[in-house]
């Protein structure tokens, strides 16, 4: 099971005497069919042109808060500073995939991918935030320092950064299972984490009109982390087993290339998503209006 690293193998012709650009579409055999590249490229550049800015604003606005926010806000930090920096590495990608074909260049490219294939971690513990926050709100309220997420954060980032060393030293297939094993550990959590709280919101809403508006907060958080690895995360795990039904051109230069590329525009969409939750009083306080002052309301 690979990520979209698993392109970042030294192309087919890299051996040859003297020095000779990589093709664009990395395997001389995808001449026949380019068009994957085409997209990964695309994605590429939207990542730099949309996910790295909207991610730096998320960071601002998170770092710059001066109130208090959810305790989340924590781990969408540190994802948005994940999303920034493999974004961040587009140019050097670009040129080394296009004209270099340095080996030692995809180290790093190795190391990045390292990074973005456990992001699901830091998802996950934003949906295991808000699922302690509605189903369980009493122990919840004896855990909200936020030392003991910074503390959750630093565990994680040591994971991310040891998956991405053995990823860049040892190359792509030391931790294909690990990869694997994360998304579908992080779907089983999600999945769970959106029952327990439907099941909650179900039994606090009977016999009433309105539901708590905190706990509603929650549900859309949750909910919206696991439609982002449902749609960005899960397609690779499930393409894997069917590998071997498929030619090397079909399935290298086609079909994983497109997979991997969509898991990759999830650095784009999760800041868009969570700027696009944030309420126009919290981003812009000039549109808010003289009579009502904005509310706060922390889980």
């Amino acid at each position: 099971m690979n990520n979209s690293s698993d392109l970042t193998d030294l192309p087919l012709n890299a051996t040859d005497s003297g020095f000779k650009s990589p093709p664009w579409y990395q395997f001389d055999v995808c001449a026949v069919a380019p068009y994957g590249f085409v997209f990964y490229f695309g994605v590429k550049v939207f990542n730099l042109a949309i996910g790295f800015p909207t991610n730096m604003l998320v960071i601002w606005l998170v770092a710059s808060r001066k109130s208090e926010g959810s305790t989340s806000d924590i781990f969408i930090f540190n994802l948005a500073i994940l999303d920034a920096y493999f974004c961040l590495m587009t140019p050097i990608e670009m040129v080394n995939r296009l004209y270099l074909g340095d080996e030692g260049i995809w180290y790093f490219q190795r190391f990045s991918y390292g990074v973005k294939d456990t992001a699901p971690l830091f998802l996950t513990c934003i949906c295991l935030d808000r699922y302690m926050a509605v189903v369980h709100p009493i122990l919840f309220t004896g855990i909200r320092d936020n030392s003991i997420r910074a503390g959750v954060s630093a565990i994680v980032w040591g994971l991310i950064l040891a998956n991405a060393l053995t990823k860049s030293i040892l190359g792509v297939m030391s931790v294909s299972e690990l990869f694997g094993g994360i998304i579908l550990s992080a779907f089983a959590i999600m999945v769970f984490c959106n029952l327990s709280i439907i099941w909650v919101l179900r039994k606090s809403v009977a016999g009433k009109e309105v539901m708590n508006p905190v706990k509603k907060k929650a549900f859309k958080m949750v909910i919206t982390v696991l439609v982002i690895i449902v749609v960005n995360y899960l397609p690779p795990v499930a393409l894997m087993p069917f590998a071997s039904y498929y030619s090397f051109v079909a399935f290298r230069c086609q079909i994983s290339i497109s997979v991997f590329s969509i898991m990759d525009l999830s650095c784009s969409i999760e800041p868009v998503l969570y700027l696009s939750k944030m309420e126009k009083m919290n981003c812009c306080p000039c549109l808010l209006s003289p009579t009502k002052k904005p509310q706060n309301v922390s889980v």
